[in-house]
């Protein structure tokens, strides 16, 4: 019954991020006016908002203008209900679960605003910053590693990217990056932070490796690295502190 419960909550959650992926790049309100059709602004009924289920029975087209619903907006919901059941496996009822699925829900919302926009909203990733070293006074990973953590992370990328600026003469990361591995340390502490910033590179690499073979990108591309931080952070939320004990065991 507990996972039903995450689940559920979880897909309805994933309908609000919809809301926040769509507006946040735009500088609208996320709270006001009512969801409504992106193409002939017809306000939605309640029925019509119902994760999933609606889209299936509207066919994936507005009720009204029979415009094309765009397939993300059950895919998030999904993701969301998904990253709430495993979430809650992890964790169970702890002060960390509520700390936890609001990180992952931040880097939902980030992973897609980046891959389509190529921004980093100051509304998640500075608000992010202030939560996560707020919320480390009540949860792991405790205020001093939070604090290293969020200091460490936007210190780290904020030196690569002056030094890739003052070497190539162009910028290599965006602000945005640096404030979004600050939030990540923030929340999950140094070691973790640590952890998501080498999975990014990793994963980063390997993407622009089979998009380079592919003929689909070239040396000068571009490629978000918040959406590669966003899959790394989310790893390392869950799944990251046996890793890091698993590689520190090699020290002692």
């Amino acid at each position: 019954m507990a996972y039903l419960v995450a689940a559920v909550f979880g897909l309805v959650i994933g309908s609000f991020l919809n809301v926040c992926i769509y507006r946040l790049p735009l500088d609208q309100s996320i709270a006001w006016p009512a969801s409504r059709c992106t193409s002939c602004g017809r306000e939605l009924s309640w029925y019509e908002n119902i994760p999933v289920l609606s889209y299936a029975a509207l066919g994936g087209r507005c009720r009204t203008c029979r415009a094309h619903i765009s397939l993300m907006y059950p895919v998030i919901e999904v993701l969301t209900g998904a990253l709430f059941v495993v979430t809650y496996a992890v964790f169970g009822w702890s002060w960390l679960l509520p700390i936890r699925l609001a990180f992952g829900c931040a880097m939902i919302v980030l992973f897609v605003i980046d891959l389509q926009h190529q921004i980093l909203p100051d509304e998640i990733t500075l608000g992010g910053i202030v939560v996560g070293l707020a919320a480390s006074f009540v949860a792991a990973p405790g205020w001093r590693d939070a604090f290293i953590g969020a200091a460490a992370g936007g210190g780290i990328l904020w030196l690569v990217a002056w030094g890739y600026e003052r070497l190539r003469h162009q910028e290599g990361l965006g602000f945005g990056d640096v404030k979004m591995l600050a939030m990540i340390g923030a929340f999950l502490g140094w070691k973790l932070m640590l952890l998501t910033l080498a999975s990014a590179s990793v994963l980063g690499s390997l993407t622009a490796g089979v998009l380079m073979v592919g003929g689909r990108a070239g040396m000068q591309s571009k490629l978000p690295l918040g959406t590669f931080l966003a899959v790394a952070a989310v790893f390392a939320s869950l799944f990251g502190a046996p890793v890091v004990e698993w590689y520190l065991a090699f020290y002692k």
